[in-house]
This record gives C-alpha cells, sequence and structure tokens, in this order.
C-alpha cells in the first residue's frame, strides 16, 4: 500500500512540514514501522538517503497523538539548523525549541515545546536534573529521535550519547527512533534499544540517490610537516581541477580552522596559475553581496570562486557560505569536519587533504573512521550529479588502512569503558544506584554490555564484574562514593557537585583541592578554571603566542598550550580586551569558562566558606560582562552594560544602591541623562538590597569592642582591615585575595565559615554577613548589598581579634538581628 507514496496522503496534517510531495524508495518501505506500529526503529542508511525524513515521520507521528519529541542531534550547530528549519511545524502551530546551556535555558518554554531540539551533551545534564523543577520536562518526551547514531564510536562522544540513551530509557522508556550512516553491526543497536526485527532497517549503498566512487591517493611524506601540507593540498587540487572544470564543485576537508584559511589562500593562488575559470568578479551583484562579510580574507576569497568554512566564523558569515555554494557561487570549499556532521552540502567532489590532526597533548592524532566516512558521504548532489567521488589523501604507509575501511566499512563500538568512573559517578549521585549489583544492572542497559556479549574476547567480558567493582572501589577511595563493608553506596557532596555541574572528574578533584588552599585569588580561581581537563581539547595556534605573552606578562603560571591560551582569554576578558588574535575561540571558551566558575563557586561554598564562594561569583561576573571589579556590581541592573556600568565606576557610583541613593542627578552627572537615566534608575530599584542590623549590642560586648578597635589602630595606625601591605600583585586590591575557612587574621582557631558554634554544618544556610562580606555591591548572582570588603589575609601577630557580632542571648532586646530589605 505504500508504493508510489505522497506525503499529503501519508501524513495529510503534516504534508506542509516536508519539503517535498513524494517520498523516496528508503523512505517507502520504513513508513510502516514509523507510522503503523509504536515500535522502536533502528535504521541505517547511506549518508544523503533521506533519512531526515524518516526523524520527521517518527514526530510528525508523536505530534498527532498530542505527545512530545525531543530530537537528539550530533552537533550544536546542527540543532540551530533543526530550529530554523523546523519552522514549518511552527507554521502548523506546534512549538519547536532547542534546549542549549543552563545559563540560556528557558524551562517554561522546554514545558510547553511539543519538539525539543539537543546534543548528547545537554540531554545528559538534563537527565541527571530531572527531578529539579527547572528539567523536569526531560521525562515527559514521548519519543526520542537519535540523528546519526553511529556517534556512539566516537572516542569523546560516544559514552555521553549512549548512557543518555539508556538513562532517558529507564526514566520514562520513551520510543526511540535511531538513524545511522551504514554500519555493518546494526543488529547490536536494534538488540540494545529493543527494536523488533521488522522495524531494523539496513539499507545498502543502492539506497544512494547518487552514486560514490570512493578511492585512496598517497603522496610521498616528507620530513618538513609544513611542506607536506602542500604537497598534500596539490594533490587535492589535482582531484578537484577536472570537476570543477566542468562546472562541478569540490569540497576539502583539513584537519583545523587556521589550515582552512591558508589553503584556500594557496588554492586562489594555484587556480590563478592553472587559468581554471571558476571567479565572480563580474557579477556585480554578488560583488555587492561579498561586501557584507566580516571576515576580509573571506570577501577577498570568495569572489575568486574559493571559500572557507569553519565554526570559529561568525553565524552570518557561516550562512552566506553555505547559501553561495548551493547556488554555485563558490566552486571549491575548504573546510573542517564540523560541515560533514552538521550542514547538508553536497559537491560532486570530495578531498580528504588530511588524516590526522594535531592534538596538543597528544600529538599527531588519526582522524576518526567516523569522520573519514561522515566526509565521503557528502559526495554527489542529488538531482544533478549521476556519480560522487571521494578521496582520501594520505601517506604510503596508511594507504591499506584507508582501503579496507572503504570496503568493509566500520562496526560500532562502545566507548563507554574509557569514561566509566564518571558516567558511573553521575548514576550513584542520581540515587538510582545504591550497591554492585545495582551497578551491573545499570550495565546491562548500556551498549557496552550488548558489544561485549557480541564480542566476548575483544571486551573481555569474563572479566566484566571485577572491573566493575574496582571503578567502583576506585570512586570510594577518590570521595566521590561513600560505602559500607557491605558495599551499600551513596554520593558524596564531592560526587553530587561533579555531576551536578557535569564536570570532568579530575575536573572535580583540581576543584577540591583549590578549597584547601590558604589563600585564594583571582589568579588562582582563573588558573584553576583554565587547567580544567574540559579545556583539553583547545589548540594554542603559533599566530596566537604574541597575544597570549602579552596578557600574561608578570603571571606566573605553569599552564602550558591551549591551557595557557584559556588563561589569557579569561584574564582579559574581565576587562573586554581580548586580542583580535585569539576572538575566534574566545566565545566558546567564556561560555565553557562560565560553567565552570558557577560550580567552582558552589564547592567553595561547600568546601571553603562563602567568602571564598563569593570571590568566585566575583570572577564569574566580570567574566560574563566584561567589567572591572569596581562596575560589575552595575552588571546586575537591567539596561546596564560593561561600557555603562565603567562610566559610573568613574563617577564613583559603584553598586545598585549607589544608584538608587544617587538618582538621576548622580546618573546625569556621569553622563547618562534623559529617559535612560529614569530607566536605569527604576531598574535598580528591583534589584535586591541588603541591610544588616545587629541590633542592641550587651554593655560588655561594647566595651569589649573599643577596647579591640583601638588595640588595632594603636598597631597599625588603621582599621587592621584596611593595611595598605596586604594588596594583590597583580594589581587587584587586597579583598580578592581571601583566606579558605573563614580565617579573621587572629591566629587562633576559627571554625569554617557556615558551622554552628558545635561545628557541624548547616546546610544550605550561609551566616548573613559573611554571604555578603566582599561582594562590593553584588556577588555574581545579581544579589546586591552594602557590605564592607573581605579582608585580606593578615599576618596574626600584627592584630589583635577581630570583634565577632555576639551570639543570641536571653534578652530578645540585645539579640543580634537581621533583616533584608
Amino acid at each position: 500500500m505504500w508504493c508510489g507514496v505522497k506525503v499529503a496522503d501519508a501524513v495529510p496534517a503534516f504534508a506542509d512540514a516536508f519539503g517535498f510531495d513524494e517520498f523516496n524508495q528508503m523512505q517507502r518501505e520504513a513508513l510502516p514501522g514509523i507510522l503503523e506500529t509504536d515500535h522502536n526503529v533502528v535504521a541505517s542508511a547511506p549518508t544523503a538517503s533521506g533519512k531526515t525524513a524518516l526523524a520527521e515521520l517518527a514526530i510528525c507521528k508523536t505530534l498527532d497523538t498530542g505527545g512530545t519529541a525531543l530530537f537528539i542531534a550530533p552537533l550544536r550547530a546542527l540543532t540551530n539548523e533543526k530550529e530554523s528549519e523546523w519552522d514549518r511545524f511552527e507554521d502548523l502551530g506546534y512549538s519547536v525549541y532547542v534546549v542549549s546551556g543552563e545559563r540560556d535555558l528557558n524551562p517554561r518554554r522546554a514545558e510547553r515545546a511539543d519538539v525539543l531540539v539537543t546534543t548528547p551533551e545537554k540531554a545528559d545534564s538534563a537527565t541527571r536534573k530531572h527531578d529539579s523543577a527547572r528539567y523536569s520536562f526531560i521525562t515527559d518526551v514521548d519519543c526520542v529521535v537519535i540523528d546519526e547514531v553511529h556517534l556512539l564510536d566516537s572516542e569523546k562522544r560516544g559514552a555521553v550519547l549512549e548512557v543518555t540513551v539508556s538513562r532517558l530509557r529507564r526514566l520514562q522508556d520513551p520510543r526511540v527512533v535511531a538513524l545511522s550512516a551504514t554500519m555493518p553491526n546494526v543488529d547490536d543497536v536494534a538488540e540494545w534499544l529493543d527494536a523488533p526485527a521488522e522495524t531494523t532497517y539496513a539499507f545498502g549503498d543502492e539506497y544512494r540517490p547518487v552514486d560514490l566512487e570512493t578511492g585512496v591517493k598517497t603522496y610521498s611524506h616528507g620530513s618538513n610537516a609544513f611542506a607536506d601540507k602542500y604537497r598534500r593540498l596539490y594533490r587535492a587540487l589535482d582531484l578537484a581541477e577536472p570537476h570543477v572544470r566542468e562546472d562541478g564543485q569540490a569540497l576539502v576537508f583539513v584537519s583545523s580552522r587556521q589550515d582552512t584559511v591558508q589553503a584556500a589562500k594557496k588554492a586562489r593562488d594555484e587556480i590563478a596559475e592553472r587559468d581554471i575559470p571558476i571567479d565572480s568578479r563580474g557579477d556585480y551583484d554578488f560583488h555587492n553581496e561579498a561586501k557584507e562579510l566580516s571576515n576580509d580574507t573571506l570577501r577577498q576569497s570568495v569572489l575568486d570562486g574559493v571559500g572557507f568554512h569553519h565554526a570559529g566564523l561568525g553565524k552570518g558569515d557561516r550562512d552566506r557560505v553555505e547559501e553561495w555554494f548551493k547556488r554555485g557561487k563558490i566552486k571549491l570549499l575548504f573546510s573542517t569536519s564540523t560541515l560533514a556532521w552538521g550542514v547538508n552540502l553536497p559537491a560532486r567532489c570530495v578531498v580528504i587533504r588530511d588524516t590526522k590532526y594535531h592534538d596538543p597533548l597528544e600529538g599527531e592524532t588519526d582522524i576518526s573512521s567516523l569522520d573519514v566516512l561522515q566526509m565521503l558521504g557528502r559526495a554527489g548532489r542529488p538531482g544533478y550529479d549521476d556519480v560522487g567521488y571521494g578521496w582520501v589523501v594520505c601517506d604510503r604507509a596508511d594507504a591499506d588502512k584507508y582501503r579496507r575501511l572503504l570496503r568493509e566499512g566500520k562496526e560500532i563500538e562502545s566507548r563507554l569503558a574509557a569514561d566509566l568512573e564518571s558516567h558511573l559517578n553521575a548514576e550513584i549521585a542520581m540515587g538510582t544506584i545504591r550497591g554492585l549489583e545495582d551497578v551491573m544492572a545499570w550495565l546491562e542497559t548500556t551498549f557496552y554490555y550488548v558489544r561485549a556479549q557480541s564480542e566476548p574476547d575483544a571486551y573481555d567480558f569474563a572479566t566484566l564484574r571485577d572491573r566493575v567493582r574496582d571503578t567502583l572501589e576506585s570512586l570510594v577511595d577518590d570521595g566521590f562514593v561513600a560505602a559500607d563493608d557491605d558495599l551499600a553506596i551513596e554520593p558524596s557532596p564531592l560526587g553530587r557537585l561533579a555531576s551536578k555541574y557535569y564536570l570532568r572528574l579530575e575536573t572535580a578533584r583540581q576543584f577540591r583541592e583549590l578549597a584547601d588552599r590558604e589563600t585564594l585569588t583571582v589568579d588562582r580561581i582563573l588558573e584553576a578554571v583554565a587547567a580544567a581537563e574540559e579545556f583539553d581539547s583547545v589548540s594554542a595556534r603559533s599566530a596566537e603566542a604574541d597575544a597570549v605573552d602579552r596578557i600574561l606578562d608578570g603571571r606566573d603560571t605553569d599552564l602550558a598550550d591551549g591551557h595557557r591560551k584559556v588563561f589569557a582569554i579569561l584574564i582579559a576578558g574581565m576587562t573586554d580586551s581580548v586580542p583580535a588574535d585569539l576572538r575566534s575561540d574566545a566565545w566558546v571558551i567564556r561560555q565553557n569558562a562560565l560553567r565552570l566558575l558557577a560550580a567552582l563557586a558552589e564547592f567553595l561554598d561547600r568546601f571553603a566558606g562563602p567568602r571564598a564562594a563569593n570571590l568566585a561569583r566575583r570572577v564569574e561576573a566580570r567574566v560574563e560582562h566584561g567589567a572591572s571589579r569596581e562596575a560589575v556590581a552595575l552588571t546586575a541592573i537591567d539596561g546596564v552594560g560593561s561600557g555603562r556600568a565603567e562610566r559610573l565606576a568613574e563617577a564613583g557610583i559603584t553598586s545598585p544602591a549607589d544608584v538608587v541613593d544617587g538618582g538621576t542627578s548622580a546618573l546625569e552627572g556621569a553622563g547618562i541623562g534623559g529617559s535612560v537615566a529614569e530607566r536605569i534608575l527604576d531598574a535598580a530599584r528591583d534589584c535586591p538590597r541588603v541591610d544588616v542590623d545587629w541590633g542592641a549590642f550587651p554593655d560588655a560586648s561594647r566595651r569589649r569592642e573599643r577596647a579591640v578597635r583601638g588595640r588595632g589602630r594603636d598597631r597599625l595606625g588603621e582599621r587592621p582591615d584596611r593595611d595598605p601591605r596586604h594588596r594583590q600583585r597583580s594589581g587587584d586590591d587586597g579583598d580578592d585575595d581571601v583566606p579558605r575557612r573563614g580565617d579573621d587574621g587572629s591566629g587562633r582557631g576559627v571554625r569554617p565559615a557556615g558551622r554552628g558554634r558545635a561545628g557541624v554544618r548547616r546546610r544550605g544556610r550561609l551566616p548573613r554577613p559573611a554571604a555578603v562580606a566582599g561582594a562590593r555591591g553584588a556577588d555574581g548572582t545579581g544579589r546586591v548589598g552594602r557590605a564592607r570588603p573581605a579582608r585580606p589575609r593578615i599576618s596574626p601577630d600584627r592584630l589583635t581579634p577581630i570583634p565577632r557580632p555576639p551570639l543570641p542571648c536571653r534578652n530578645d532586646s540585645a539579640c543580634s538581628q537581621a533583616t533584608v530589605t
């Protein structure tokens, strides 16, 4: 009944949601399983064969029954593309929402959405917090569509996808529709997802809309890596030239963003020398369009018919490059592998120039087999070409390996074992695992367990239980998990925080160690964040070295390579002064750093006390807004960015309370007048204001306070916490240098901040005065107040004890009181 099916006949209510009128052969064969059953579905089909339509059919069936669909895309860039594409669902009255990071998430929109779009990492984070009101929407999905499920075999991201899907199935068991490029062991994926034989599809190359010819071309590897790049580039141009001359297009994949730019520059010169007629300089309209590009190198390049594409380009520039390539204005495009996974830009000829990339830690590393097959799958334009051509350019020593890959394909393996410790900690932190038997029950829901049964020798299935026990014991030894003699287990505060903030365990260990330092400074906090394993993939390019050195001049750090670059970007970001040479990576680095700083603030709050946590929050606010320490509190006011905040701070207005107290006259004196000043004043009034009133002091305490205050002046000649000798080296004031655990400088044993007199921590409650100390009007979370700066660490032999507020007493009138207005 499904032969020659039109979209309007199969899904009449959703006909306008598809960009075509009739389903192709592959789609027709999968229609019954998707629309007529509720079974889980696994479909393996060649790239560009129309798998996206299967995802959309599954979504339509879910929406038609009033359910919610979750689409898991392999890349963030692809989630944005789907949001744009699926405006068609919006036109039909359904809402589509991209689940982004913690800061950008709108829980109400997510809860009301009909189609949720996210990446494996964001889905993993959301499911870890599913029992919170903010993320409860993740347990309401009725159908989960996994795009490119062969991502399971990715060394860096495969384990995340695997545990997330397993967790979703344990939480609510939604329908799962998994789509993949061609893979030999599709039955293993079907067994993992409990997809029956009738809804497991393995479509071969005969279903490709365009035939694909692939091959391997070699070059002679020399001793100079720079020269080798050009040998491979000339080889790639030799392969692309005949197709470009016939009005076709070529897509050349290289290993890095910088290489896309350099290869495009060199290719322009070579094309001119070979007299290949592909430039568009005579096209007046295109010439005017190119003027809108923000990247100068790209603007010059596209007029010669050559372009480059990578994630570091501005979105507007990327969108224009993609559009011009589709229109045929760009004939030769250089790109990183991101384009193969994300945007659908087929070309008649695809050449993989680089099969290796430089890893800052591991040196020269092979690109994954998944990436190779994904890139080659972009060869051939449906409707334009009869045949697509894909080539791998590699050293002679690697030729047989790639020929075998092209001939036999690649079985999908599980990557969970390499990161088992981290994911096991997340499950324990959620409370779903309370003993070793629970661990094994969880493991049996994973793709790892299925593959271990399928390939017992390769996965050492016989020792699996022992290895899991060793992993659990390691978590206990490192303090992430608590266990008794019977191996009953529960998460520790350290384990919960690591899971809550989606941290790698080594990063969590480093944050915990930072909380034990005697003194914390801005530089130490930023250095701890920059050293995090989450930034291991950041590359340090030679062209950026001078900019990094200038920023870090005079700062002592052991960081190297990409981590040193991250440190420099965060330092410069606090004053909104990131050099142009570093801006291509700065936005992504800043977004990840803000998440880590928020995590670090909670680590310090839990293990060091509120003063240390407040310092981290101030640093977080400065990195987010690019404002100085004096101005950052003002960014809590709606309508006040870093520029206005700095202007107000220069006029002596450093907090929302100062704005309210000064009124419009003070704002006008700072150069802000008219209706803008009124709006800022109104917004400042909406900010919380904290006033601390200790009430009446008992007579004994008053006499002691006067005595202590007098002795302090006799020794230092001024208030103890204003000693000018205790400023920070880096130019920041001393209130950015805080002692850990509430040390008051007296030399006495001081109980940690946040503990009662008996030494028992009151969880979730911070003492009011300490919680606002040192915030200079803001703690980085929008809370504002007028509190004195945090005291720097002062030698105990220079000071008498600093007076504390009196403890509650029986005389109500003499007891301390704190009021918040």
